[in-house]
């Protein structure tokens, strides 16, 4: 059964589901049998490692069981029925109160899921159910039901305080980097790139990119990094067109680093560029393959962004991007998805083994490579920021700074020239700096303020 019939069946069990309202043209009892059914062939699957029925009273359960059984039966699964359901932070405290409920299940999930029952019991009789011990609770059994780490996060906000960067209101992804000589990066990006120029603050120039995702180039005299610190960071530029971009760079004698290459059947082609300054750029293409399944839906819906036909340019007509990777180094990669996922609150797009890419607005997108395996080592020191643009960046401060979530750089948040933008920044697990941003009306940000809803 693939994942795909899985959904199928459930819509179908929903869509019975919601007409009931009209219940005396209605079978209660078949509805709830064809749930678990559709349940009961997903474990089979293994779609769902751990599922449960509908809640029941003693009687009604009593007379389900049976049928239940049968329907498991068909599908290899086992039913346990839980009269005590563990409750969690994931869902309200009584949802099962009064009621039982049957565990649908294959091989030692049922010892599994009684071990996690005893460990919160565990917990809670020596005081300790609380704070993280009380949310990997939550977490563990939202693993055994086979929820995304993003729907987990999602659970734990409607039911605790809990919180993770994403529920601040993602407008755009950003990236700062820092050069020797701003005039002259500034001119390949507007010029060779044709990216639009929105803001120019002076010892910063901010440019667009895709739809959310942005560049913002510094001078390194008046910014956080030095030039010299190392550039570990890469910029993919995602497009379309990757003969037509490596023909015209070429063409401009532009330095590449790694050929366009193109191979039959691999998850993706590119080439790798250097700017002005050392930063690389990869020009990357992703194509149908099983590691790009949930990636590719998304940047076919992602519109093309050339330069604007007012701004200076030598990029021939038509060519442009329509997402960004920002990929960052890392020694170890387990602990940084636990944070991206946990504390950022963003979603898995793309499993390529040794890299993790991580979806942060609709076309930005931020990648966590194994350094071991990619363009760069890691290194203690890096000239770049990470950076998001939030509607509430005032929420995630408090937020973040009442929780511990990362380190801080500063305790408070920092206000530009004239108001024209506030910031704060922290520190991801592997010492990137994270830049935080709010950007508020001004004669300077007219162009950036104009694309955010």
């Amino acid at each position: 059964m693939t994942l795909r019939s899985f959904v199928f069946i459930l819509l179908m069990v929903t869509i019975v589901i919601s007409c009931s309202d009209n219940k005396e043209k209605m079978n209660e009892k078949s509805y709830r049998l064809g749930a678990v059914g559709a349940f009961a062939e997903a474990v089979d699957a293994g779609v769902k490692q751990l599922a449960l029925s509908a809640t029941l009273s003693h009687e009604e359960m009593n007379n389900f069981l049976p049928e239940a059984e049968k329907v498991a039966a068909k599908n290899n699964v086992l039913l346990y029925k839980e009269t005590d359901l563990i409750t969690t932070d994931l869902f309200p405290e009584d949802i099962a109160k009064g009621k039982e409920v049957l565990v649908i299940y294959q091989g030692t999930t049922k010892d599994q899921y009684l071990q996690l029952k005893a460990d919160k019991a565990a917990l809670v009789e020596a005081g300790e159910y609380s704070g993280k011990k009380r949310e990997e609770i939550a977490r563990r059994f939202g693993r055994m039901l086979s929820y995304s780490p993003h729907k987990i996060n999602q659970l734990l906000a409607e039911n605790t305080s809990f919180r993770t960067m994403n529920d601040f209101g993602i407008q755009a992804t950003n990236l700062f980097l820092y050069y020797k000589d701003l005039d002259r990066a500034a001119k390949f990006y507007t010029e060779t790139l044709g990216l639009e120029l929105l803001s120019d603050y002076g010892m910063a120039k901010m440019l667009r990119i895709t739809s959310d995702s942005y560049l913002i180039l510094v001078d390194a005299t008046k910014g956080m990094h030095t030039a010299d610190e190392p550039k570990t960071v890469a910029l993919a530029l995602l497009t379309n067109q990757l003969e037509g971009w490596y023909n015209y760079l070429k063409k401009e004698g532009i330095e590449i680093k790694y050929d366009y290459k193109p191979k039959e059947g691999g998850a993706h082609d590119g080439f790798v560029a250097i700017d002005p300054e050392g930063y690389l750029l990869e020009f990357e293409t992703f194509k149908q393959h099983p590691e790009n399944e949930l990636f590719i839906p998304q940047l076919h819906i992602a519109e093309t962004v050339t330069p604007p036909a007012t701004q200076e340019n030598t990029v021939p007509k038509g060519l442009g991007f329509n997402a960004t990777i920002t990929w960052l180094y890392y020694q170890d990669i387990p602990a940084i998805e636990n944070f991206y996922q946990k504390i950022m609150g963003m979603s898995l797009i793309a499993d390529q083994g040794w890299a993790k890419i991580y979806q942060s607005s609709s076309t930005g997108y931020i990648g966590l490579v194994d350094e071991r395996r990619g363009m760069h080592s890691y290194t203690e020191k890096k000239a770049v920021n990470v950076s998001f643009i939030l509607k509430d960046l005032d929420g995630w401060f408090k937020y973040v700074s009442e929780n511990n979530s990362f380190e801080l750089r500063s305790n408070e948040i920092s206000i530009g020239p004239e108001n024209k933008y506030r910031a704060f920044v922290g520190f991801d697990p592997g010492g990137y700096f994270m830049e935080f941003d709010a950007f508020y009306e001004h004669r300077d940000n007219e162009k950036l303020l104009k694309y955010f809803p």
